[in-house]
This record gives structure tokens, C-alpha cells and sequence, in this order.
């Protein structure tokens, strides 16, 4: 035989190998789809319980951003002023500015002069005579004040160690008056951040029971599965049937759990979220750029959650798989 009719029977035979690969191949899908429907009440259990852990992840992530988002709204509300002497210069006090500026996470810097701190007080309390009175007679003034909203809202330690290192600001900051992120106002910011890494921690909690959950039952459904059609496997394994091709459908039947689980998790995720919108938005809380984000990129998030079912229902059949088929 010439190199050129080996060349050609390699390759016809390549052909043929792929050929029946690809029909072995269709032929497992077709199996573990069967297989989803012979057991109803299985079937249902599995992807119940599949649906409510991937409904749980779902909500997990939004609530996580909706509290990262409300939490930093309202962290860039609480005061982190910082107080100067009355007698601080325009001049002096926009270096100050200056420095606070330039220092890392710091997304703004307002200034507020003592005497238009004295003309906004005056102006708020105009009707009362007796205020307006005192504010005339008092002989002292009150003090210059620098507004500083930072983009981290729970990080304030470059603005601790500016204050209490820069010699510029230590000579002009007011003593008797502590600056409001070193003052109880501190308290307000570490109970924010309290609040959001607790949630950020029982939202991982839960989720991970419940993954836990979903792939026990799907591992129990796997292996009644393989009870019941015990004689169909030997005989499969008597005929020479390779080790993918039993385990194949099975894995395939674990897949399309999750698959379907994905679709309902994120239709009702997306209409859940969509429906407690307006109470949440009524309550202050700082729902509108989630909501964006997840109505924008609906074919991300359906794709995110059909991957991640689809990674459950896999590994767990794997498992039972590999202890129960024994092959």
C-alpha cells in the first residue's frame, strides 16, 4: 500500500471514529433526557429544591448590592467634617483643601468659611429673635469647616492619619472641637459596615447550605436512579458499553436539573425583585441601580445561573455516579 492510500484509510478511519463518537454522543443526550422524565415525583423534588438554591444565590447577589449601594449612599451622608480655627484664613484653609484632596480615597472636599458658617446659621434660625440675638452678641465666632466625602464610605484611615500627622492641619484645626469621624459620629460608619459584612456573611451562609442541600438531593435522586435500572447498567456493561457512556446520561439528567432550575430561579428572581422595587424605594433603600443592572443583562444573568446549575447538577452526579455505577 502507497504512503498516499494509508494516508487516506487514517484518515477515512479518523472520519468514521468521529462519526461514531458524535452518534454516541447524541445518543447519551438522548438517554439522560429520557431518563428526567421516568421519575415524576423525583424529578420535581430535585428541581424544587435546585430552583430554590439558585433562587437563593439570585437574591443573595442583589441584596449584597443593594446593600453595598444603600450603604454607601448613606455613608457619604454622615458628616466627616473637620473643624478649623475661627481665625483660619480663606488662604490657609485651601491648602488644607488642597492636601485632603490629593489623598487617596477621597472623592470631594468642601469649604465653608467661619463667617458663612455664622450667615447660613443666622439665615436657618431667622425666626427665632432670641438665636438671632445671641449669634449678634456672642464674641465668639463659629468655626471654619472643611466637608470631605470620601468613596469608600467605611474607610476613613487616610483621613485619621492626615489629621492626626500633617502639621499644616495641626496647627489650624479647631481644639475644642474633635473632627466628626474621630467624634461619636464614628459610631454611625462601623455600625454600617457591621451591618453590611454580616449580611454579606449570612447571605454566603445560606447560600451554601442550600447548595449543599440541592446536591444531597440530587445525589439521592442520581442513585435511586441507578437502582432502578441496575439490570439495564450490567447489561449495558455486558455488551461493552465504555465507563462515559453509562455515566453520560445520568450526568445529562443531573444537567438539565439544573438548566430548568436556572430558567424558573431567574423568572421569579427578576419578578420578585421587580415587585418589592417601589416598597423598598419608599423605605430610602438604594434599589434602582441593581434593578438596572439586572433588567439590563437579563441574558448574562440567565446564562450566569444556567452555568451554575448546570455545575451543581454535574458535580453531583459525578459523585454518585462514581460510588453507585462501581465502574
Amino acid at each position: 500500500m502507497s504512503r498516499r492510500d494509508s494516508s487516506s484509510a487514517k484518515a477515512l478511519a479518523g472520519q468514521r471514529s468521529r462519526r461514531r463518537k458524535g452518534l454516541t454522543f447524541l445518543r447519551m443526550l438522548r438517554y439522560g433526557v429520557n431518563n428526567f422524565s421516568r421519575n415524576a415525583w423525583l424529578t420535581v423534588a430535585a428541581t424544587a429544591v435546585m430552583t430554590i438554591t439558585l433562587l437563593i444565590i439570585f437574591m443573595t447577589f442583589v441584596a449584597q448590592n443593594v446593600l453595598s449601594d444603600t450603604a454607601t449612599v448613606i455613608g457619604k451622608t454622615i458628616d466627616r467634617s473637620i473643624y478649623l480655627k475661627p481665625e483660619t484664613t480663606d488662604a490657609e484653609a485651601k491648602v488644607i483643601v488642597d492636601k485632603i484632596q490629593r489623598l487617596d480615597n477621597v472623592e470631594s472636599v468642601s469649604y465653608k468659611s467661619s463667617a458663612q458658617a455664622r450667615a447660613d446659621y443666622a439665615k436657618e434660625n431667622k425666626q427665632n429673635a432670641n438665636t438671632l440675638e445671641a449669634i449678634n452678641e456672642a464674641t465668639n465666632r463659629i468655626p471654619a469647616t472643611i466637608n470631605v466625602v470620601l468613596d469608600k464610605v467605611n474607610d476613613t484611615s487616610t483621613l485619621v492619619k492626615f489629621v492626626e500627622t500633617d502639621e499644616t492641619i495641626k496647627k489650624h484645626i479647631d481644639p475644642v472641637r474633635k473632627p466628626a469621624f474621630l467624634s461619636n459620629r464614628k459610631d454611625a460608619t462601623n455600625t454600617i459596615a457591621g451591618w453590611t459584612q454580616f449580611a454579606q456573611r449570612v447571605g454566603i451562609v445560606a447560600s451554601v447550605l442550600f447548595v449543599s442541600i440541592s446536591s444531597l438531593i440530587i445525589f439521592n435522586t442520581i442513585r435511586m436512579a441507578i437502582f432502578n435500572r441496575k439490570e439495564e447498567i450490567q447489561m449495558m456493561k455486558l455488551i461493552g458499553a465504555d465507563k462515559s457512556f453509562i455515566r453520560g446520561p445520568f450526568v445529562v439528567e443531573a444537567v438539565v436539573y439544573g438548566c430548568i432550575a436556572a430558567v424558573i430561579a431567574t423568572v421569579l428572581g427578576i419578578l420578585l425583585l421587580t415587585s418589592i422595587a417601589g416598597k423598598l424605594r419608599a423605605y430610602g433603600v438604594t434599589i434602582d441601580p441593581t434593578v438596572a443592572m439586572i433588567t439590563s443583562y437579563v441574558p448574562i444573568v440567565l446564562v450566569a445561573m444556567i452555568v451554575l446549575g448546570a455545575i451543581i447538577g454535574i458535580v453531583s452526579s459525578l459523585f454518585a455516579t462514581r460510588r453507585y455505577l462501581k465502574i
